[in-house]
């Protein structure tokens, strides 16, 4: 079983995005007996709340059910029983490095280095208006798509 957690600063948008359209592109290909997927926030503002409305609506869009998901602080813990942590931005991989167990470094990815896009962080919609949804959905869809090819061909 390989085990993916999606980490970004509250757990509320991008990351259970993330979640999300990976869980769905997984059971799609059936393999979700192979593979374990979660997501966490680097900070505790929204510990046990479901993702924001607005990316919950934007994912409902393309057939992706995101209300399931509750929000949760990441741990030192996860660093040994996850396989891939996948940061956001930044920032956020940056905060799980602080808090990483030594030896487990190598498990902390940037999202979009899975990506074909230029990009290297997903922007976080949270304060934005507009298509911030819509764009964070289109850049974790491709992610998602790599992330799964990398995972197929090495575990």
């Amino acid at each position: 079983m390989v085990k993916v957690l999606f980490v970004c600063m509250g757990n509320i948008c991008r990351s259970p995005t993330a979640e999300g359209v990976f869980r769905h592109m997984v059971e799609q290909d059936d393999l979700d007996g192979e593979i374990s997927i979660d997501s966490a926030g680097t900070h505790a503002y929204h510990v046990g709340n479901p993702p924001d409305q607005r990316a919950q609506d934007a994912a409902l869009k393309r057939d992706i059910d995101l209300s399931s998901q509750r929000a949760r602080r990441v741990k030192a813990d996860d660093f040994i029983s996850f396989d891939y942590v996948i940061a956001m931005d930044e920032s956020n991989k940056d905060a799980l490095l602080s808090i990483c167990p030594d030896g487990y470094e190598d498990r902390v990815h940037l999202f979009l280095d899975f990506s074909n896009d230029d990009q290297t962080e997903v922007p976080d919609p949270y304060y934005g208006q507009g298509r911030g949804f819509e764009i964070v959905l289109n850049l974790v869809e491709d992610a998602s798509a790599g992330l799964l090819k990398r995972i197929r061909d090495n575990g």
